[in-house]
């Protein structure tokens, strides 16, 4: 990705943060959920084994690609909430990790949106799930 000509607005960049922090929010529920299975299943072993074995199975679990791409308890609600009243022809900007860029929603399908970039360099759109990526409205900024 060539670098961008001017800098990100200051309201994408605070969710490009905050989509960091989210996915650390999912992990963090995982292992809650993961350390409340092992109380249930096992009660009468320590604390400390149920925090080891509840790291442990969500250590695993983050390097299962599948489950930790449908794993998105606080960031995919979060993405559905935030790209609500997009709608095709809306622009809208793509946060991801390493950075964002502006892209066009050519369309909505419950919780898919196809997106199209804006410089041309992709023929097709992409289709995406709103659970999975953050689509921030073009004009919220």
């Amino acid at each position: 990705m060539r670098s961008p000509l001017r800098p990100l607005p200051a309201a994408v960049a605070r969710w490009a943060i905050a989509a960091r922090l989210l996915r650390w929010l999912d992990a963090l529920v995982a292992w809650l959920v993961v350390w409340t299975g092992a109380v249930v299943v096992l009660p009468h072993a320590s604390a400390e084994s149920h925090a080891i074995l509840a790291a442990l199975a969500v250590t695993l679990g983050a390097l299962a690609l599948p489950l930790r791409a449908r794993w998105r308890p606080a960031s995919g609600v979060v993405g559905l909430v935030v790209s609500a009243r997009l709608a095709p022809g809306a622009e809208a900007w793509y946060v991801r990790p390493g950075g964002a860029e502006r892209v066009l929603v050519t369309a909505r399908h419950r919780t898919r949106v196809v997106i199209a970039r804006l410089d041309g360099s992709g023929a097709e759109g992409l289709s995406v799930r709103r659970t999975r990526v953050l689509l921030v409205p073009a004009d919220a900024v």
